[in-house]
């Protein structure tokens, strides 16, 4: 009977926490749904925003072309008039040549008509001060564009161009807003890493280093990690990776382990860590030991790395453009942040170059 009533309690315990979790799930859902929702209406935002933006461009281009257009019509109407005039006046002269003609053709005929068609020398004197009245007066270049107006417009749209193409992408102005310098710990480095004087950059080395085996040096993973951690805020680096066939990056918290030959020392191979890695042309994201492979196949001379402690984001980008690789949400950091690299290998010269942070400062730096 004892034992029933303790199977009974057992059961009532485990029901119980069945019901907390099933609750939790249906928190989880909620809020999945929430999240789904809110970024939808965060995205048809900035979806209305750029519209607008593009209907007052519109709007300016239409009333822009419009001045033009109407200043071109009243160009060409005057040139329309000059032309008629000269018309005219060639009607006139033509007219004057035809009864010429017929004089000529009678006289030759007939000698003693010659009276009847005479024409006036007064008349030639006046025909010649009318054509060059006329052409003083429709001097094809007295008509013309307001070529001044138009090149200021074109400078002020060029000017608002420069604007706009120095605010895009506008991801990449406030993303770099978030820029934090660091600089690498070389008592964190693997023995076969060198770690330039000012702590921007790693290469590898064939060489091992004498070095002090302190707790924090990788020994089998050629890691090295920042001597800075960041626990609040955003925080942004650049790596440049130009010339190299394989590389990891990413940021780790400083619990990563760093002795021996668990899989949990490499880079997103466990909980501690998330990066991304180039390798034989291709690119995986990986945390948790979990590989997410990209779809990407260009060469990226230089890759982004964006913390988000208000959100528990990690995103990679490619830095030149902002085209996102991949975005690990961990919901909450369980602590600070390092930037974490991996040069690798240099495979026969072919990865011999080094790995760049691109904003470090000088290890002396304040902190």
């Amino acid at each position: 009977m004892v034992h029933r009533e303790t199977l009974e309690k057992q059961q009532e315990c485990l029901k119980r926490q069945r019901e907390a979790v099933k609750y939790r799930l249906k928190k989880l859902a909620a809020r999945q749904s929430e999240i789904t929702k809110r970024s939808t209406v965060i995205r048809e935002n900035i979806i209305r925003k750029y519209l607008e933006i593009r209907a007052i461009l519109d709007e300016d281009l239409r009333i822009t072309l419009s001045h033009l257009e109407m200043e071109e019509r009243a160009a060409v109407s005057a040139l329309d008039g000059l032309m008629e005039r000269n018309c005219s006046l060639i009607q006139e002269i033509e007219q004057d040549l035809a009864r010429l003609t017929v004089a000529m053709d009678q006289t030759d005929t007939d000698p003693d008509t010659m009276s009847f068609f005479s024409y006036p020398e007064q008349q030639d004197t006046e025909t010649v001060d009318r054509v060059i009245d006329l052409l003083n007066s429709t001097d094809p270049s007295s008509v013309r564009l307001d070529e001044a107006k138009a090149e200021q417009i074109l400078s002020l749209a060029n000017n608002m161009l420069l604007l706009i193409s120095s605010q895009t992408p506008i991801i990449k102005s406030f993303t770099k807003s978030y820029s934090s310098e660091v600089c690498l710990d070389p008592e964190t480095a693997h023995p076969k890493l060198i770690i330039s004087p000012s702590g921007d950059s790693a290469i590898y080395t064939d060489t091992w280093q004498q070095l002090p085996d302190l707790p924090g040096r990788f020994d089998t993973t050629l890691n090295v990690i920042s001597l800075q951690g960041f626990s609040f805020g955003h925080h942004y680096w650049e790596i440049d990776v130009t010339g190299k066939t394989y590389w990891e990056l990413g940021v780790t918290y400083p619990n990563i382990p760093r002795k021996g030959t668990t899989e949990d020392c490499w880079l997103g191979r466990g909980d501690e860590s998330w990066c991304v890695e180039f390798f034989d042309g291709e690119y995986t994201a990986w945390h948790g030991g979990v590989p997410h492979q990209l779809s990407f196949t260009k060469r990226f001379c230089r890759i982004g790395v964006l913390c988000s402690f208000p959100a528990g984001l990690v995103t990679f980008l490619e830095a030149e453009n902002m085209t996102p690789l991949f975005s690990f949400c961990a919901g909450t950091f369980s602590d600070c942040l390092h930037l974490a690299l991996c040069p690798g290998h240099d495979h026969n010269g072919t990865n011999a170059q080094p790995i760049v942070i691109c904003n470090a400062p000088s290890p002396t730096s304040d902190l």
